[in-house]
């Protein structure tokens, strides 16, 4: 069923080039042990110590929504696209949040970081480490990113209800960002048909990204049959 996290995989069927290119990515074996045994109801499984400070991170993070200190988020970046494909070379967890607003009108982390502090988290840089996991929060910049958290996908970390960005929203934020580690991702998707291209078209052309687009086929999938 489209939008829904699929069981994660361990090789890649992509073709040699792109292989080559992701092979140079310091993938993260943290992250290859806890997501490899993805199951196909969006359920995590296994038997390593750390998924706990995943399930721990996630827990504080459901609290805090909870107790009002933010709205709904969703997972995303490299993490939220390792629930569909392949481990990434990241083990930091990006939180979009939808962030109640301040007096004035103005949207502030201070109560996130507040509030996990006074219950021992710390901050390293613009990272928040919850119980070991380092956590970054960002509210939606802009109608994309705002349009992925509202459609987020509900699942379950190791017994603890979540929500992931959908696979086309990650690709369409990717596409967006336009970074050489967001195309090797976007052409993880497209490779492993982990993402339905008729809603993916549909993105592209509501949030302005044809252009992107038509760059991209250019770049990296002209050809790729030949």
């Amino acid at each position: 069923m489209w939008g829904q996290p699929p069981s994660a995989v361990r090789s890649s069927e992509a073709r040699p080039g792109f292989r080559r290119e992701a092979a140079n990515l310091p993938a993260s074996r943290f992250v290859l042990m806890f997501f490899e045994n993805l199951a196909n109801r969006g359920v995590l499984a296994h038997n390593d110590s750390k998924g706990d400070l995943v399930k721990t991170a996630i827990e504080a993070i459901n609290q805090m929504q909870a107790d009002g200190v933010i709205g709904k988020y969703a997972i995303g970046g490299a993490v939220g696209a390792t629930l569909y494909l392949e481990p990434a070379a990241t083990i930091d967890l990006d939180i979009f949040v939808v962030l109640p607003t301040a007096v004035g009108g103005l949207l502030t982390l201070t109560p996130i970081y507040e509030y996990l502090k006074s219950r021992g988290a710390k901050v390293v840089d613009e990272y928040i480490e919850i119980d070991g996991w380092a956590v970054q929060f960002l509210p939606p910049s802009n109608d994309l990113e705002t349009e992925a958290v509202a459609e987020a996908v509900s699942t379950t970390v190791e017994g603890v209800r979540t929500w992931v960005m959908s696979a086309e929203h990650l690709v369409a934020i990717a596409l967006r960002t336009g970074r050489s580690k967001d195309h090797i991702r976007l052409l993880q998707f497209i490779e492993r048909e982990a993402v339905n291209r008729t809603k993916l078209q549909s993105l592209i052309e509501k949030h302005g990204l044809t252009l992107k687009w038509k760059q991209f086929e250019s770049k990296y999938l002209e050809g790729a049959d030949e």
